[in-house]
């Protein structure tokens, strides 16, 4: 009688070790893909922000519609600013 009790006990305990060991392994995979998940949507949000920083920029740079190219030309030759190539450009089409 105390044989077939203690069979018992080793399956429960066994059980009790499976189950103990199953939880730890599922919350370290449950965990792992939470914390990719969180990496994916981090880099998508940075991604995004660069996309919207490149089109504001190019939407800055690009010249105005109805407005001529030597309108917002540098006339200065002292000024950190001036083109040389676009002020012989704009002296070559006049």
């Amino acid at each position: 009688m105390s044989s077939s009790k203690s069979g018992v006990n080793v399956l429960r305990y066994s059980a009790l070790g499976l189950g103990i060991f199953y939880g730890f392994y599922h919350q370290r995979t449950i965990t792992s893909s939470q914390k990719a998940a969180a990496a994916q949507r981090e880099y998508d949000h940075k991604q995004e922000l660069i996309n919207k920083a490149k089109a504001e920029y190019a939407k800055k740079k690009q010249p105005a519609a109805g407005t001529p190219a030597s309108a917002g030309l540098n006339q200065d030759l002292n000024s950190p600013n001036f083109d040389l190539e676009a002020a012989f450009e704009a002296f070559m089409k006049q």
